[in-house]
């Protein structure tokens, strides 16, 4: 576990060593067949699984990248998504939704079993049923990390996690864990979720309220709350942004005066918050047909 977080050479070689990876997932697969998903080995595992996916998608050797991709668009770094700041292109929604999706392997061996949707079960299972809080962040930053970037593999892990999967419940009931950094790790995990378009009324449906009524007072001492809070306007912002059904199911939740304390915080240590929550009203403001009831 410590080594597995000793950079990307330590990662690549960990990756490559043999039965290392497929040894892990056998050993979480048994606890959890076993009902003992609590036990301290179990926890150890999963965080190490939860480091070798970090930059998984950038690190990959050229031949994984040839054989998973082998339909691949080239998207330059001037046309990739700018983040929650700004406005997405209908050029990159467009590539986003247009790239293949990576075919999955029966039997995955070592790496390839990284995202596999075997695993991506195996840590919505965790989420779900154990009770150690290191191990639900470890299964909550596992595919947040398979989730990151704009590749057909993020998106992949994406889609099965949303809709293969049926995972917004688990990640939901994480919202409510009185951890704050389980919490902060399931609030990072749906906003890299949020970014794909084809998913966001799912993700709006399921996990809209749960967000507004989360969404954290950005107090004096508390940063990881405030952290919280700019990355939950992050993802309400992808929710919102194209959908005025949204943007109301956001203020029926009462989201809106909220959004707008936090958005008038005007100290420096919440700067990054309130600069979010002012980019959401920003785009809120943009569904004309909504003034009448935000003026109310």
């Amino acid at each position: 576990r410590n080594m597995s977080s000793a950079g990307p050479e330590g990662r690549k070689k960990m990756r490559e060593c043999e039965g290392l990876i497929d040894s892990l997932v056998y050993y979480i697969q048994g606890a959890i067949a076993d009902h003992e998903p609590n036990d301290k080995a179990t926890e150890n595992c999963v965080c190490i699984l939860h480091n070798l996916s970090y930059q998984l998608e950038i690190e990959l050797p050229e031949s994984y990248a040839q054989s998973i991709y082998m339909q691949r668009r080239n998207i330059s770094n001037n046309d990739k998504t700018p983040g929650c700041f700004g406005t997405r292109s209908r050029k990159v929604k467009e590539k986003q939704q247009d790239t293949p999706l990576p075919e999955e392997k029966s039997n995955p061996k070592g790496v390839e079993s990284l995202w596999h949707s075997t695993l991506i079960r195996i840590y919505l299972s965790l989420i779900a049923k154990s009770t150690r809080n290191y191990t639900q962040e470890a299964s909550l930053g596992a595919l947040q990390n398979l989730t990151a970037g704009t590749g057909p593999m993020p998106l992949a892990v994406a889609m099965t996690v949303v809709q293969k999967a049926n995972g917004l419940p688990g990640i939901r009931a994480m919202l409510q864990s009185s951890h704050p950094a389980v919490k902060r790790t399931a609030v990072s995990l749906l906003r890299n979720l949020s970014r794909n378009p084809s998913l966001q009324n799912d993700i709006a449906r399921e996990v809209l309220p749960d967000l507004v009524s989360v969404l954290p007072k950005c107090e004096p001492g508390c940063a990881m709350a405030c952290d919280t809070a700019a990355s939950i306007c992050y993802t309400l912002f992808n929710l919102t942004q194209g959908s005025s059904h949204s943007a109301r199911l956001l203020l029926t939740a009462h989201g809106l005066p909220k959004v707008i304390a936090i958005s008038t915080n005007d100290s420096n240590m919440f700067s990054k918050a309130s600069r979010a929550a002012s980019v959401l009203l920003y785009s809120l403001w943009s569904h004309t047909d909504l003034h009448s009831a935000y003026k109310k």
